[in-house]
């Protein structure tokens, strides 16, 4: 295209049309909105998000595994429930909770459709054990452990705590997302949200007249059209309306784009606040022309932005609250500067995934128990020791294949927390906790900070791939802040999948 050097004819109705979809102009949002008969979207957020997200809780109807339910949906969480009787189950668990029929001992009943979009497991699973006698139909001789009763075990721990732990995560494996990425647009699963979401921004608020759009080509987002330098434009631009929730992509090190361009140098932003006229996060990046490439933009290196201008004073960028993005295509770098890689005329970018990278969280929480590393230990004192230590022949070897268990997780390559809490209580939690490694401590603590601590350990990088025994402290002495627990801990050595 040869530049204009003539004044080019402005296009009102496409400004007006720009701030109308961006709701700047509400009043006129409104308006269209009546006049195309749709309501405002009450859920404007990435396709990918909402694909992620979905904890499986096995276990799900058990003392410990009511309560990670509960907690996981009071925080917003979608959760699954793998139960045996749905039944039973509707009865325990809140409303929201989805309910899946089948048994960790049975693999026929773990099928893909259970995994689908299930982005943790939060495994509460164990043989069942009673006193020899019998319990109450509440099982409150059990689950207040008032008194101590001869227990038998119920089920086969092997089956339970070893065989189907080894199915379970046999197919966690196969269908868990990697962890360290986060599918944020997915464009080859795109749907009519696309075009809810993306817009053009075009150099049109300025008074230019370059054009640009975003479609659905070949499975992949399409930015493309014609930027030109007349009327002292020079730039076209695509980006999101703001997220009515904003993204929390803290623990991640950036943003992965998948694209396709012809050889021009674009520039990728981000924003934390809901302004349209405010600050920015900018990343340039080059394209190669007719070839897909990944590009990843580091947190560390977006640069603050009003317009083309750096801000030098301005904060570095709070991932826990993105609130929309942008791609662009600009004849100016930063300050003036002119981009190296820009021509005026047709462009086009595909574009096949926005993704965070970088994150490392758990994806497989199980409760196991304090001792089952001590059976058979040399030069152990039994009669120091909890009722399941002395008693591990008797009640079918259930610590030695909870040990088991905890070998078939350490050897997925999934990132886990394998929690070991000494004797269970029903009393309320919020104590102090303390946590150690090395099988070796003794005492109990509330199933109520058990379920807490699943849930705290799914947002927490220093959880992946520990495995500690926890009990309540005394006169105060541990510790409520997460944080500091988890980083007290060794990891073992990463296994990768």
């Amino acid at each position: 295209m040869t530049e204009q050097n003539n004044r080019s004819q402005w296009d009102f109705s496409r400004f007006v049309e720009t701030l109308t979809y961006f709701e700047v102009i509400p009043f006129l949002n409104c308006i269209q909105r009546l006049l195309q008969g749709r309501t405002k979207d009450n859920n404007i957020r990435p396709d990918g998000d909402k694909k992620v997200g979905t904890i499986l809780v096995a276990g799900a109807t058990g003392g410990v595994g009511k309560r990670v339910v509960r907690r996981l949906i009071d925080r917003g969480y979608r959760v699954r429930a793998l139960v045996r009787d749905s039944q039973r189950a509707k009865q325990m668990l809140p409303d929201k909770v989805e309910l899946c029929e089948g048994d960790i001992t049975i693999p026929e009943t773990l099928t893909p459709a259970l995994m689908s979009e299930v982005s943790a497991i939060v495994c509460c699973t164990g043989v069942r054990v009673q006193p020899v006698e019998g319990d109450t139909p509440d099982r409150a001789k059990y689950y207040q452990g008032i008194k101590f009763y001869m227990p038998e075990v119920v089920d086969s721990p092997e089956i339970v705590d070893y065989q189907g732990i080894k199915n379970l995560v046999e197919i966690a494996a196969k269908y868990l997302p990697k962890s360290d990425e986060k599918i944020i647009f997915d464009f080859s699963q795109a749907t009519d949200d696309l075009k809810n979401i993306w817009g053009a921004v075009d150099d049109v608020v300025m008074g230019g007249v370059s054009q640009s759009g975003i479609q659905l080509v070949d499975n992949t987002a399409l930015f493309a059209g014609n930027v030109s330098t007349a009327n002292s434009g020079g730039f076209a631009s695509v980006r999101t309306r703001n997220f009515d929730i904003p993204l929390d992509l803290s623990g991640y090190e950036g943003i992965e784009l998948r694209v396709k361009g012809d050889g021009k140098r674009y520039k990728f932003f981000i924003r934390t606040e809901t302004q349209w006229d405010g600050v920015a996060y900018s990343y340039s990046f080059d394209t190669v022309a007719n070839t897909w490439i990944s590009v990843r933009v580091p947190f560390a290196d977006l640069i603050p932005v009003f317009r083309a201008k750096t801000l030098s004073n301005s904060e570095k960028i709070n991932a826990s609250k993105v609130r929309s993005f942008q791609l662009m295509l600009s004849k100016f770098e930063y300050d003036g500067a002119l981009n190296p890689n820009f021509t005026p005329g047709g462009f086009a970018l595909q574009v096949g995934s926005i993704a965070a990278y970088g994150n490392y969280r758990p994806q497989f929480i199980a409760i196991s128990s304090a001792g089952v590393t001590r059976p058979g230990r040399p030069g152990l004192n039994l009669e120091a020791e909890p009722p399941a230590v002395r008693m591990n022949d008797q009640l079918g070897g259930i610590l030695t294949w909870k040990l088991r268990g905890e070998d078939v997780i350490r050897a997925s390559g999934i990132p886990y927390t394998i929690i070991r809490p000494c004797a269970l209580t029903e009393e309320p939690g919020g104590k102090p906790l303390i946590f150690e490694q090395g099988d070796n401590i003794r005492g109990k603590v509330s199933r109520e900070d058990i379920a807490e601590l699943c849930l705290q350990a799914l947002a927490q990088p220093k959880a992946c791939n520990v495995t500690f025994e926890v009990k309540e402290a005394e006169n105060n002495n541990g510790s409520q802040n997460w944080e500091t627990l988890f980083s007290s801990l060794q990891p073992a050595a990463v296994v990768k999948r």
